[in-house]
C-alpha cells in the first residue's frame, strides 16, 4: 500500500510542479510539489524496506532425545507472522 502511495504523491507533485500555471499570491504551487515529490521518494523507499523485511524467514531447527529417541524439528518462521 504505500509503494502505492509513494508513486501516487510523487505524480501529483510532478503535476503541481511542472503542469500547473495558476497565479496565485498565497501559495507557491511548484514548492508544493516539489515537496510531494520528495515526500512520495520517502513513501516508495519506506515500503520497499518494509517489503523486503516481511519476506525474510527464520528456520530453527531442534534435535531432542525423548525415550533414547532422536526427534528432530524443523519451524519455519515468517515475520509476516508477527503482524497478525
Amino acid at each position: 500500500m504505500s509503494i502505492g502511495a509513494g508513486i501516487a504523491l510523487f505524480v501529483i507533485g510532478a503535476i503541481l510542479a511542472f503542469a500547473v500555471n495558476l497565479p496565485n499570491d498565497y501559495v507557491s504551487l511548484p514548492i508544493i510539489g516539489y515537496i510531494m515529490m520528495g515526500a512520495g521518494v520517502l513513501v516508495f523507499l519506506i515500503g520497499i524496506v518494509m517489503t523486503v523485511r516481511r519476506r525474510q524467514t527464520d528456520t530453527v531447527t531442534r534435535t531432542e532425545g525423548v525415550g533414547g529417541a532422536q526427534v528432530t524439528r524443523s519451524t519455519t518462521r515468517s515475520s509476516n507472522d508477527d503482524l497478525v
